[in-house]
C-alpha cells in the first residue's frame, strides 16, 4: 500500500509540475579554430539557440574539423550523421556552379556589393539545398581575398609558375589563369604546406594570414580584395522538422541575429588583422594599376565561364543583383 501511495503521489506531482521538456543533443563541424571570428559567431549562435528554447536543444560546436573535416561537413548533414554543420558555400560549386557566385573576382569585392549580392541569391541557394533535404540557415562572408606571396607583386606576371593554395574551384581557375600552380591546401594544414614547399603564395583573407601567422613563412600581402566568400550554416531538413515549432522559430531567430552579427564582425575582423600583420612584420600594399586591370581581365573572363557554367539561372541571378 505505501508502494501505491507512493507512485499515486508521484504522479499527482508530475501533472502539478507539468510534462518534462526532452533535449534534444546537436553536434555541429567546424572547419576553423576557435579563435577565428566565424567561429566565435557560431558559438554564439549555439548559446543564443540554448538560451531561447531553455534548453530544449543544445548545440555543441566542433571547431578545426576535429569531429568532421571540412571536405564531408555537408554530405555528412545530408545523410544525417550531424544535423549541422558550416561549411565554406563555393567548396559545392563542383557540383553546382551557383555555389561560386560569391567567388567570381571582381564581381562583389566590398561589403556593400557583397550584402547585394547575397540578397540577390539567397532564395535559389536556398532552394538548391532544399533539393537535397537541407535547410540554409545563414552566412557570413570572410574579409576580402588578397594574395600572400614572398616577393612584392606588381603586375601579376611574377606569379608565373609559383606553387599557390586554392582552396575552390574559383581560386583554382583564378590561379591557373595568373600562370600559377594550384595546390588544394585546407586552413590547419597552411603552414606546414609552406614549410615543406607544397605551396609559396596563397590567396585568402587577412583572417586567415593573421589566424596562420602568415609571418612565419611568408613576407607580403597585397589586399587586392578580389572577392568576399561566405561561409553558410546548414541543418538536416529532416532533423529541423522533427524539433517542436517554438524550437524551429528560436532556431531561425538567432540564425538571422548570427547572421547580422557575423557580417558585423567580417567588417572588423579585416582592418584588425591587416594591422596584426603590419605589426609583425608582413609588407601590406594595394594594387598596382597595372595588377588591378590584370585581375579584372581575369575577373570578365571567370564572370563569362560562370554564367555559362549556370545556365539560365545563374543569368537571371546576375540580372537580379546588377539591378538592385
Amino acid at each position: 500500500m505505501n508502494t501505491i501511495r507512493k507512485g499515486l503521489a508521484a504522479i499527482a506531482l508530475s501533472a502539478l509540475v507539468g510534462p518534462a521538456v526532452a533535449e534534444t543533443n546537436w553536434d555541429m563541424p567546424t572547419p576553423y579554430g576557435d579563435s577565428n571570428f566565424h567561429t566565435v559567431n557560431i558559438r554564439s549562435f549555439a548559446d543564443d539557440v540554448r538560451e531561447a528554447t531553455n534548453g530544449e536543444l543544445d548545440i555543441t560546436v566542433h571547431s578545426s574539423g576535429s569531429l568532421i573535416k571540412h571536405p564531408e561537413i555537408k554530405s555528412s548533414v545530408r545523410r544525417g550523421l550531424v544535423p549541422i554543420g558550416e561549411l565554406i558555400m563555393s567548396r559545392l560549386a563542383n557540383e553546382d556552379a551557383l555555389f561560386a557566385v560569391d567567388s567570381v573576382p571582381y564581381l562583389a569585392s566590398n561589403y556593400d556589393e557583397a550584402w547585394d549580392l547575397w540578397q540577390a541569391s539567397r532564395d535559389i541557394l536556398a532552394k538548391r539545398l532544399e533539393r537535397q533535404r537541407l535547410k540554409l540557415l545563414f552566412a557570413v562572408p570572410w574579409p576580402p581575398q588578397g594574395i600572400y606571396t614572398q616577393f612584392q607583386i606588381e603586375t601579376g606576371e611574377e606569379l608565373q609558375g609559383v606553387k599557390m593554395r586554392a582552396y575552390n574551384k574559383s581560386s583554382e581557375r583564378l590561379t591557373e589563369l595568373l600562370g600559377a600552380i594550384p595546390t588544394q591546401v585546407e586552413v590547419p594544414d597552411i603552414p606546414t604546406a609552406f614549410g615543406t614547399g607544397r605551396v609559396d603564395a596563397m590567396i585568402t583573407s587577412p583572417s586567415t594570414g593573421a589566424n596562420t601567422r602568415a609571418w612565419d613563412y611568408l613576407s607580403h600581402f597585397n589586399h587586392a580584395q578580389l572577392w568576399l566568400p561566405k561561409n553558410m550554416v546548414i541543418v538536416n531538413a529532416r532533423a529541423f522538422k522533427r524539433l517542436p515549432e517554438s524550437v524551429q522559430a528560436a532556431v531561425e531567430t538567432a540564425a538571422a541575429e548570427a547572421e547580422k552579427r557575423g557580417w558585423a564582425a567580417s567588417k572588423k575582423e579585416t582592418a584588425s588583422k591587416i594591422q596584426i600583420m603590419e605589426d609583425n612584420g608582413i609588407v601590406v600594399s594595394e594594387p598596382s594599376d597595372a595588377l588591378v586591370k590584370r585581375l579584372k581581365d581575369v575577373g570578365d573572363t571567370m564572370t563569362q565561364e560562370w554564367i555559362e557554367q549556370a545556365g539560365d539561372d545563374g543569368q537571371a541571378l546576375i540580372e537580379a543583383y546588377r539591378a538592385r
